[in-house]
């Protein structure tokens, strides 16, 4: 059942890995409901409403542009500091012909993150007085798949083992940016556990 099937709407769940059918019934606070034969997730009792998600989403946007501005490493070498951002290691890794590898950072730690907070808050904004905005099919659609292509996580840990390892070589401070991308890690982590399908029934169509 994806993220763009209403057919939840009709009071039934379908399993996304077996296709087995369940007849829907309300969820208490902090049930989950999962499928009898492949014991996968089909449904959680949503613990935020859309205000909640949609103050979420503006402080993900906060950190977001704090991390990308502010500085994340400072290298020191015989008393002379060096310090980069996310895109000046983009616009490094471009220049020495890592154009592959620059590309998909840039994809997983700037563009995909933005679009999908940007979605995150187009639907929410709307769904706090019960709508579905224009393009909420598109917008939902959207959101299912760039779900897996956030990586902030694995840059941050990435970033933690290179400023292990650098150490042995330079003077290392991890500067306030790696901080943001820590706390945005934990931001993305928490829209990982919420079911989005569930917007489907807290909204309508909007009336012309």
């Amino acid at each position: 059942m994806g993220t763009a099937t209403p057919t939840t709407t009709a009071g039934l769940l379908i399993c996304e890995h077996c296709d087995t059918v369940y007849r829907r019934r309300p969820l208490a606070r902090g049930e989950v409901a999962c499928c009898e034969r492949c014991n996968f997730v089909l449904e959680r009792h949503p613990r935020l409403g859309p205000d909640q998600l949609l103050a979420l989403t503006a402080t993900a946007m906060v950190v977001f542009v704090q991390a990308n501005v502010w500085p994340i490493v400072t290298l020191e070498l015989n008393g002379r500091p060096s310090s980069t951002t996310l895109w000046g290691t983009i616009i490094t890794m471009w220049q020495q012909h890592a154009e592959v590898v620059a590309v998909l950072a840039a994809l997983t730690l700037f563009f995909f993150p933005l679009l999908k907070m940007t979605l995150f808050g187009w639907v929410f904004w709307f769904a706090r007085r019960g709508e579905r905005g224009p393009g909420f099919r598109g917008a939902m659609i959207a959101l299912h798949y760039l779900r897996p292509w956030t990586m902030s996580e694995v840059f941050v840990l990435g970033a933690m083992v290179a400023i292990v390892k650098a150490r042995v070589y330079f003077d290392v401070v991890p500067d306030p940016g790696i901080f943001a991308y820590g706390a945005l890690m934990l931001l993305i982590t928490v829209f990982g556990t919420i079911d989005l399908r569930q917007l489907w029934d807290v909204t309508r169509e909007r009336r012309g």
